[in-house]
């Protein structure tokens, strides 16, 4: 080799970040170092494989990866026989073009870090394990030759922004070899006890054989293909660990399938315990491992799954499948459209199991990702109804105790008569439990559901009706309320008398209500709902409620609010004194002025902003005049 054939290549600026990061790690992390180039071989192994078999070139018999640790010479060799690279390849994966994992995995660990150091066990999952070597070697080589290729190539770099690409003149097996110059301290990566530990804690499941000291390290059989009765906790907790990355962390529960006809498939499914989507971590892009006959076809499938389900971690193994397979194959492979449904309704059995027998793993299950299984109501997959019976909510009855309610739970426990689901939302539960809407449910006490999340309303208008039973908004004009038992009207005659008696009264206020609004309301119109506050606004029949409008027009300035409907409480002793005023018509200036403020109440109740201007003018009047009489 000559000092011409010896190319140095600068890394991209934020691999020298990321390589920066992980060499001023702290050593607890280390030794995922190892779980993550072990990885990397293995998909190397799986890529030759798949190769050889779908184009009949090479043999698949001997496929491995090594460990091979010198103490003297503090080096350790992790060396596979997998695909290879060429010279290309070694440049533009290791170094120079710009690989969005890089990026993004700097993004979450500085993010993740608040004042403290980094958690870099995820670091595999943005396909930049390999720089993880830095962590313990000051000098890192790469030999590989290619499957393609006759000629060995050398990568180098001791990590401080360049890295040098060579040939090397003497014969090489196809694979590559990572050479690692352990820093001072790091001997213990020489130690055979110690590489072994590291093994069987992070790759016991890796599909191909782990060779150290001619010892085969990870000799744990496939256990999806195992009844499950003969595997245990602690093999599926490692599984786990192995398919996530997440050292340490117990699945909320996992789903262990076989099928043997009309097609087969083995499958483990395992729910993480943690929600990244509700951390800020952006929409989850992983999917599952796809495996025909225990060959690796793709280690991130999102099409087994619908989206709503996209959270599920796992593996699913087919006999039936092909092994030449690309994404478009796969939607128009009859096997595998099937092996979709299938898995879909066994995890949909699965959640409705544990929403009957174990409530309080469903409700931690459902805190965490209810909000991606409820994107299921809104699916075109057959199963909105299915979806909508896992639905939580919060609502007027369960209220400060946490618990969490079904829609059939709500329907069960419905007044007799009762033709509808009601639902309040808002942006704070405090906030909607002091809505003025609220106060005939509380009266009357009609659950109401509570949602604090805006697409809550989505999705619950977007199914509509539950168990026959329409869902509204209790702002809604389409409002119908239960009919009053024999025992709630015995108790209202006297009111009831009175307010029939002042009918004429209220309907001229309406009248002068009407008149001085105009265009600012839909209508004016007594109210069924109120029995403590003075007036509120309702949504007229069709209309989104009040909070989805508030939110669009925030996030959509040219949208315009829908005009509402203004409901006047005639049992209010502040209407009924308007009344008497607006019929002896000795005081109409004065009810026109209370109409404009009780209308700027509502909006302000209802969380919308009035003309602020006006109002000041306004009150300032209404002050001077009680000012006067004093």
């Amino acid at each position: 080799m000559t000092e011409t054939q010896t190319q140095q290549h600068s890394f991209q600026a934020e691999i020298r970040q990321l390589l920066h990061l992980l060499s001023h790690s702290l050593y607890q992390n280390r030794e995922i170092t190892i779980r993550e180039l072990i990885s990397n071989a293995s998909d190397a192994l799986d890529k030759f494989r798949y190769h050889a078999v779908t184009s009949g070139q090479g043999s698949v018999e001997g496929l491995g990866i090594w460990l091979e640790p010198d103490k003297d010479a503090k080096i350790l060799v992790i060396r596979d026989n997998g695909i290879g690279m060429t010279q290309q390849e070694l440049i533009q994966n290791l170094g120079t073009i710009a690989r969005s994992g890089s990026l993004e995995f700097l993004k979450q660990a500085k993010s993740r870090a608040g004042e403290g150091t980094p958690d870099l066990s995820l670091i595999g999952q943005f396909g930049v394990g390999f720089y993880s070597a830095f962590m313990l070697a000051d000098r890192v080589e790469v030999i590989s030759r290619s499957a393609s290729d006759t000629t060995a190539w050398r990568w180098e770099s001791t990590g401080d922004g360049t890295f040098t690409i060579s040939p090397v003149t003497e014969s090489v097996e196809r694979g590559t070899s990572i050479r690692l110059h352990l820093k001072e301290g790091m001997d213990e990566f020489t130690e055979a006890v110690r590489l072994k530990y590291i093994v069987r804690k992070y790759s016991t499941f890796v599909p191909h054989a782990i060779w150290l000291d001619a010892e085969h390290v990870n000799d744990q059989p496939p256990i999806w293909l195992e009844p499950k009765t003969s595997v245990t906790d602690e093999q599926y907790q490692n599984f786990y660990e192995y398919l996530t990355h997440y050292p340490g962390q117990q699945p909320i529960w996992h789903l262990h399938l076989a099928a043997d006809s009309p097609f087969q498939f083995h499958s483990i499914l395992y729910c993480p315990d943690a929600n990244l989507e509700r951390m800020g971590f952006g929409r989850t892009d992983h999917g599952l491992h796809l495996c025909a006959r225990r060959i690796l076809v793709q280690n991130d499938n999102r099409d087994l799954l619908p989206d709503y389900l996209r959270f599920l971690r796992g593996i699913v193994d087919s006999a039936d499948l092909p092994l030449n397979v690309s994404r478009e194959a796969l939607q128009d492979n009859t096997v595998f459209r099937k092996m979709q449904k299938v898995i879909t309704r066994k995890v949909l059995d699965h959640l409705d199991s544990l929403a009957t027998v174990h409530r309080e793993t469903y409700e931690k299950f459902y805190r965490e990702f209810g909000v991606i299984l409820r994107e299921g109501v809104t699916a075109n997959d057959g199963n909105r109804d299915r979806t909508a019976a896992l639905l939580r909510f919060t609502s007027t009855t369960s209220a400060g105790t946490g618990e969490l309610v079904s829609l059939q739970h709500y329907v069960d426990r419905a007044k007799e008569g009762q033709q509808q689901i009601y639902f309040a939302c808002g942006t704070d539960q405090n906030a909607i439990l002091r809505d003025p809407n609220l106060e005939v449910f509380r009266k009357r006490n009609l659950e109401v559901l509570v949602l604090t999340d805006p697409a809550d309303e989505y999705i619950i208008s977007s199914l509509g009706t539950f168990a026959e039973k329409k869902i509204v908004s209790i702002d809604a004009a389409e409002l119908q309320l239960p009919p009053q038992s024999a025992d709630e009207q015995s108790k209202e005659p006297a009111e009831q008398q009175k307010n029939q008696e002042n009918a004429a009264e209220l309907d001229q206020l309406i009248g002068v209500f009407k008149e001085v609004l105009g265009e600012r309301v839909q209508d004016v119109r007594r109210s069924e709902r109120l029995t403590e506050s003075v007036c509120c606004l309702v949504n007229a029949e069709g209309s989104m409620s009040t909070t989805m409008q508030r939110i669009l027009r925030m996030n959509t300035p040219e949208f315009e609010m829908q005009k509402m409907i203004l409901e006047l409480n005639p049992t209010a002793a502040l209407i009924q004194r308007l009344a008497t005023l607006a019929a002896s018509s000795t005081g109409l200036d004065f009810v026109r002025q209370c109409a404009l403020q009780l209308h700027a109440n509502a909006m302000l109740q209802a969380g919308l902003a009035p003309d602020g201007n006006e109002m000041a003018a306004r009150l300032q009047d209404f002050m001077l005049q009680l000012a006067s009489g004093k």
